[in-house]
């Protein structure tokens, strides 16, 4: 039952890193812990700017829960101290102040598929299928699917996809909008972490907000005018108008 999650910072951006190759990276509830401690530490770490999201080994990003744990939980168990706490795990992702991209090298199932929905933006191997096949196996998503992937591609695809259990390819998923970017499989971590440096070189406190008011929904008519205020007085702001005038790059502080 071996596996773990670890993170690594290089400048702003950091990584949380999937590491149980030999099960497709499936998550245990060990491994959710982990996750959870690391994501608490890494919102209220200043200094990152941007997290990625990848996994271990050339094979599968997350094939999600590890089925065998699962199936040897007593239906209690299954509800406080898995499917709970999954939710959980993956809403504290999606909440981060950071911006996050998916980096998903290989295949993506079920609640491994959710992990990659919890972020912000996901760049996918040209090689890589994804779905929700829990229907399959007589149960339905627990970890924020139902939600999320809605949201993404819109109600009826999301219906479609959950009650059939149909994979997506890489260039269905970038058809409907679901990924940012299909690159070959030995390029997502290098695209991921380009695209990590491009977000982590804009103004900190500017790029949080403006996830704030876009997570916001219905409410970005209240969230967006207060964003914009705020951020209009902080010191990134006067940098980012004096290097404008002085037509040369900001450096940014987050402050």
């Amino acid at each position: 039952m071996t596996g773990q999650v670890t993170f690594t910072l290089d400048g702003a951006v950091a990584t949380v890193l999937l590491d149980r190759p030999a099960k497709h990276n499936a998550l245990t509830p060990a491994m959710l812990q982990q996750l959870e401690r690391i994501l608490i530490d890494l919102d209220t770490d200043r200094n990152v700017r941007v997290v990625i999201v990848a996994a271990a080994g050339n094979r599968s990003f997350c094939a999600g829960a590890d089925i065998k744990l699962f199936k040897a939980l007593p239906p209690l168990d299954m509800w406080a101290g898995w499917t709970r706490t999954g939710l959980r795990v993956f809403d504290l992702l999606a909440g981060l102040r950071q911006p996050t991209i998916a980096a998903i090298h290989g295949n993506a199932y079920g609640g491994g598929f959710e992990l990659a929905l919890a972020c912000d933006l996901r760049i996918l191997s040209e090689e890589a299928m994804h779905g929700l096949t829990e229907t399959g196996l007589g149960t339905v998503p627990g970890w924020g699917g139902t939600g999320r992937l809605p949201a993404a591609i819109g109600t009826a695809k999301a219906k479609e996809l959950i009650f059939t259990g149909t994979p997506l390819t890489a260039g269905q998923a970038a058809a409907c909008g679901l990924v940012n970017r299909t690159v070959p499989a030995d390029h997502v971590r290098a695209t991921a972490i380009a695209l990590a440096e491009r977000i982590a070189g804009r103004a900190p406190i500017a790029v949080q907000m403006a996830k704030q008011a876009i997570d916001s929904g219905p409410a970005y008519r209240l969230m967006e005018p207060l964003a914009s205020v705020a951020t209009a007085y902080t010191d990134d702001a006067a940098e980012g108008f004096a290097a404008f005038q002085e037509r040369r790059d900001p450096t940014f502080h987050g402050a």
